[in-house]
């Protein structure tokens, strides 16, 4: 076990793969353990896990720096990103990332039919390339390297040129400090950083995605058609059975019903991360992932992430019995709170047997 900003977590030695899936603290196991404890004995009733949904839900408002009331719930970020990519106008210009991750591109690809066109350039050419599109959809932090875009420069993108702006933060949110209040719509996925159970995600839809940016035109409300009883302003008294009753303001009025044990999980989580100080959180992610570049004669990169693609990588820390991923064909390592310095000196001496 290790103590770690005021939270005992397991210490499971070798484990690099934050990326892949996180390692909750023993508080938020313990809370889903309980859960499946009394749903097994029949002590469980749908309307308390209300207070928990509402919890994970500030807790992301709070680490991405946007109004609660601008968030949606939902179970993955490609279906929150689903109901958005088929409102875009026919022929909406999306700008991607080359190498971008499949949940943030494909919703997009799939409306290809009615002239919806994605455009893939290197992550360092979003913002110079952004004038002669509409959209552009990019992870905050790359999936498959841990490379950083470069927020400043799109922020100036959207603002002189009206191009809408869609972050997705699911390899960010948890570690990198956010402030995304000027994103037309932030998602992001809890079970990797943010250290939830599968299941949970959260979309903040601003009121500019639809009205848009200065000097854009305005877009199609979003219609939610998998909007279910969840969404009604009253859903325990007079929501549950008509075709359509009023609906709580902004997106979570559209949203579908939670996965419940999953949001016991990421309410105690979600709103523990938040409270953190964000600087040390990223100071201690950081400077293990920079120590082993360090270690492998790699040049800093300010990210939790390390991708390394010499001959053998993934083998040599397998052997090693260091649990990291293979993403485009190079060995990832990520770093978060149940790591320390020995993880490091670890990794280094299997990379470099």
């Amino acid at each position: 076990m290790i103590t770690v900003f005021g939270r005992d977590l397991p210490r499971p030695a070798g484990y690099l793969n934050t990326a892949s899936i996180g390692v909750p603290p023993l508080r938020a196991s313990a809370a889903v353990a309980e859960v499946v404890r009394r749903w097994a004995e029949g002590r469980t009733a749908p309307s308390e896990f209300d207070e928990d949904v509402e919890a994970a839900r500030a807790g992301f408002a709070a680490i991405t720096g946007v109004p609660a009331g601008d968030v949606a719930q939902g179970a993955t970020a490609s279906g929150l990103i689903g109901p958005l990519a088929a409102a875009v106008p026919d022929g909406t210009r999306v700008l991607v990332a080359t190498g971008e991750f499949s949940s943030v591109t494909r919703p997009f690809a799939q409306q290809a039919h009615r002239g919806v066109r994605v455009t893939e350039v290197p992550l360092e050419e979003l913002a110079a390339r952004a004038p002669a599109h509409d959209l552009v959809a990019v992870s905050a932090v790359q999936s498959s390297d841990g490379r950083i875009a470069d927020l400043d420069a799109l922020w100036t993108a959207r603002d002189r040129h009206g191009v809408r702006l869609l972050l997705d933060v699911t390899q960010a949110a948890g570690w990198l400090p956010l402030r995304l209040d000027r994103a037309d719509a932030v998602v992001g996925a809890g079970y990797k950083w943010l250290l939830g159970p599968r299941g949970t995600a959260w979309l903040a839809q601003r009121p500019s995605w639809v009205d848009g940016p200065p000097g854009a035109q305005r877009w199609p409300e979003v219609v939610r058609h998998g909007a279910g009883w969840y969404g009604a302003r009253d859903r325990w008294a007079g929501g549950l059975y008509t075709p359509d009753p009023p609906a709580r303001p902004g997106p979570a009025g559209g949203e579908e019903a939670p996965a419940w044990f999953a949001h016991a999980g990421s309410a105690v989580t979600v709103p523990w991360l938040a409270s953190l100080d964000p600087q040390a959180l990223r100071a201690h992610c950081v400077e293990l992932a920079d120590d082993l570049r360090d270690r492998l004669g790699m040049p800093p990169a300010g990210s939790a992430i390390v991708s390394v693609r010499t001959e053998g990588a993934a083998e040599k820390l397998a052997a090693a019995g260091i649990r990291a991923a293979v993403r485009d064909g190079a060995a990832r390592l990520s770093f978060h709170l149940v790591n320390t310095p020995e993880d490091v000196r670890a990794a280094a001496r299997a990379l470099r047997s």
